[in-house]
């Protein structure tokens, strides 16, 4: 249930340069309030990692959701909400029939080509989670997953398998062991493109969500 029974609001937009900024704005002036949700069909000027942009044509999906940190589970560290609501995501298109999964922290895969992300923010009391995915078309080098269903549609299933809120712990039982998937890859662990990437080939991931790499612990907050 919603924080106070309320019904989540979907506010769809024609285009928007960014549905995680245009949230993060009406939260931080109160004109609006979590939980709410917003989508675009077209997005001009994304946010990605490291402040990078993320954008894309019609028919993509481009959304993001506010929500209160006090309907988010007691379990969950708040530095790994990146983690938590990728992966519900991921679980509602996996039951949809498509073939993608979790790259530590916040990155959709098919096989081995990125079609999408997520990030977080946090205002106050509020958490603000921006996901963008490629369901038909890329850019930038990126891939898609050329699948055929609504963004709103998508959009809609996610928030109904969100609303569950399930534990931290259940969540990442199951990623624990998709993490394998992501140790032939390189990350960048500072948020600086120019600073050079970093295997996970060795990084042991904590119960937290962070990773241990090199001697240093890594968190997964984007």
């Amino acid at each position: 249930m919603w924080e106070g029974g309320r019904r989540l609001e979907i506010l769809s937009f024609d285009q928007l340069p960014s549905t995680q900024r245009y949230l993060q704005e009406v939260v931080a002036d109160k004109s609006l309030r979590a939980p709410v949700a917003v989508i675009a069909a077209e997005q001009t000027a994304g946010v990605g990692s490291r402040e990078n942009e993320w954008d894309g044509g019609r028919g993509n999906f481009f959304a993001s959701v506010a929500l209160p940190l006090v309907l988010l589970p007691e379990d969950l560290p708040l530095s790994s909400a990146s983690i938590y609501f990728s992966f519900i995501m991921k679980k509602v298109l996996q039951e949809l029939g498509q073939d993608i999964w979790l790259k530590w922290p916040n990155d959709f895969y098919k096989n081995d080509e990125k079609v999408g992300g997520t990030i977080t923010h946090k205002i106050d009391q509020t958490v603000i989670v921006g996901i963008g995915i490629n369901l038909k078309q890329s850019k930038k080098g990126y891939s898609a997953l050329q699948y055929d269903i609504s963004p709103q549609k998508l959009l809609e299933k996610y928030l109904l398998t969100l609303e569950k809120f399930p534990k931290w712990k259940q969540i990442f039982s199951e990623y624990e062991i998709e993490f394998e998937l992501s140790r032939k890859f390189s990350v960048h662990i500072e948020n600086d493109e120019n600073e050079p990437k970093v295997s996970l080939v060795d990084a042991q991931l904590c119960s937290d969500g962070s990773i241990l790499l090199k001697g240093r612990r890594v968190y997964s907050l984007r």
